[in-house]
């Protein structure tokens, strides 16, 4: 069984020409509401593909995320399924290899990543562009309170890591201050992926 899904993720051991987003940003920055909003948006025409992320908690209502125990992550990983994976607020995530063949096809593919993987994932992918998803600390800290996915003290250790070396991506391609309505913060990203890029829109 687990042979058969790493065949389903693996790369075909093409090189890719396609071009690889990897967005990121702090909790309560609404990161996976604005990849939603996207998605909804874009057309066949675009060439653009969403991966998938597996991660080791249930997901929360909302969320595109494949849970999996830590015991298939692990075997997942040792069998080489990811492309990329980091921890992040004490679990584990994980993006199949899939991608690789999407780039190789020439898709543009959008990756739901972190701050704290960026620095990996350049490395394993030199061509990546970073677009942050971002907002003010007090704006964070209500969507937090607001969202009520995790108990307070990791509410809290979230927000501490917001304010800590990773609150800002300098060497982003797009910034997206997300402080507005869901649809002035992903129209900034739909352009992007479609070609037409910018430093920082969306306040």
């Amino acid at each position: 069984m687990l042979s058969a899904v790493r065949d389903a993720f693996v790369n075909d051991g093409a090189n890719g020409a396609g071009r690889l987003v990897l967005v990121v940003g702090p909790s309560g920055a609404g990161k996976d509401s604005v990849i939603g909003w996207v998605q909804a948006h874009v057309d066949r025409t675009d060439g653009v593909r969403f991966a998938p992320r597996l991660v080791t908690r249930l997901a929360p209502g909302g969320s595109a995320d494949i849970p999996v125990t830590e015991a298939r992550f692990e075997a997942l990983a040792a069998a080489g399924a990811f492309a990329l994976e980091w921890r992040a607020n004490g679990y584990r995530y994980g993006v199949p290899c899939v991608i690789e063949r999407w780039l190789a096809d020439g898709a543009t593919v959008v990756v739901n990543g972190s701050r704290e993987n960026l620095a990996e994932a350049r490395r394993r992918f030199p061509a990546l562009e970073a677009v942050h998803v971002t907002a003010p600390a007090l704006v964070l800290a209500r969507r937090l309170a607001l969202r009520g996915r995790e108990p307070r003290g990791e509410a809290l250790r979230r927000l501490a890591r917001n304010g800590a070396a990773f609150a800002q991506v300098p060497d982003a391609a797009l910034t997206i201050f997300n402080t507005g309505s869901l649809e002035q913060a992903g129209e900034p990203l739909l352009r992007f992926l479609r070609g037409r890029t910018g430093r920082a829109a969306a306040r």
